[in-house]
């Protein structure tokens, strides 16, 4: 969106006027479903409230962003959860990339359906430490049917996932998002405006192509005031596991010095492990499979580093 001026334009924080006497006038507005209630309605969102009573529920809120596809984002996401979970934290995970869903594989619930009760959604149990997972993938009843939606009908099902979802108490909900930036990145930092998420994690591979693509996001989490906890450099190079040498894939650290260079916190880096890759593709947990692989450790020390960041942004 551009100013008559040539300015970037926000609205808010959240790039969502809804609490301004612009609601549903504003530029940021087009092609919003819910456009025309926000102009009658002196701006009132007839979800937020709904939202915000689940979302106060759920302490820590951490979303995981990636410039690009391809860089292994909704694996971290996946793995982080697993591993706060494994440390003994409520953890739940909602998979926010409507068109390609993956997170339902990543943690052993792929072909498991949403029962709809009465009170709401029950989200998913994944069988690794009893993970709340919600994601569109198990609302299909084709798992092979492509998800064509136009940007209003994604904002409802994001919202659906945070009002209409039975999360409880929880210590952590982690948000896999698609790459780049959105309809469903907009969508959901304006409905967490008032609960308040602790920040951003962004995945980057160490390659300067990938690199290019995370300062943008770098640019869209100042823009919309959304805090970076950190930077995780995902396929750091290759240990080999018969004698531990390690070999770089792609460049070397790029991650870390885009970090320092934008003041950042570099959370590790977390390198291509073939036994990592086993179990992403069946679903099952590694921290117990093979917790002194490289990347088990990698993972357990970034979610370490992350939960005495969303310690400090209390």
């Amino acid at each position: 969106m551009q100013k008559a001026g040539g300015e970037d334009e926000i609205a808010t924080a959240a790039g969502c006027p809804s609490d301004s006497g612009m609601a549903g006038r504003a530029s940021a507005c087009e092609g919003c479903p819910g456009r025309e209630l926000c102009s009658q309605q002196g701006g009132v969102d007839p979800d937020q409230a709904g939202i915000n009573v689940r979302m106060n529920a759920i302490r820590h809120k951490v979303i995981v962003l990636s410039g690009k596809g391809g860089v292994g984002k909704s694996s971290v996401a996946a793995t982080l959860a697993m591993a706060l979970a494994a440390a003994g934290h409520k953890v739940g995970i909602v998979d926010l990339d409507i068109c390609g869903p993956s997170v339902p594989k990543l943690l052993g619930v792929e072909g498991m359906p949403v029962v709809n009760s009465e009170y709401g959604w029950l989200p998913l149990k994944s069988p690794h430490y009893d993970i709340k997972v919600m994601s569109v993938g198990s609302l299909l009843t084709d798992a092979d049917s492509a998800i064509v939606w136009r940007g209003p009908r994604k904002t409802g099902i994001i919202k659906r996932f945070l009002k209409d979802t039975l999360w409880g108490r929880l210590d952590f909900l982690i948000f896999d998002t698609p790459p780049g930036t959105s309809d469903e990145h907009l969508t959901v930092l304006s409905a967490l405006k008032q609960a308040k998420p602790d920040g951003a994690v962004l995945v980057s591979t160490p390659q300067d192509s990938a690199l290019v693509t995370v300062r943008k996001e770098i640019t869209f989490c100042n823009k919309m005031g959304l805090r970076i906890l950190g930077v995780v450099e995902n396929m750091a190079g290759y240990v080999c596991p018969c004698c531990g040498e390690h070999t770089d894939i792609f460049s070397s650290k790029g991650a870390q010095k885009l970090a320092t260079e934008f003041n950042l916190p570099y959370l590790g880096q977390v390198p291509l492990d073939p036994t990592l890759t086993q179990q992403c593709e069946t679903g099952s947990d590694i921290f117990k499979a093979a917790p002194n692989s490289v990347s088990a450790k990698a993972m357990s020390t970034i979610a370490n580093t992350v939960l005495e960041m969303v310690k400090q942004s209390r």
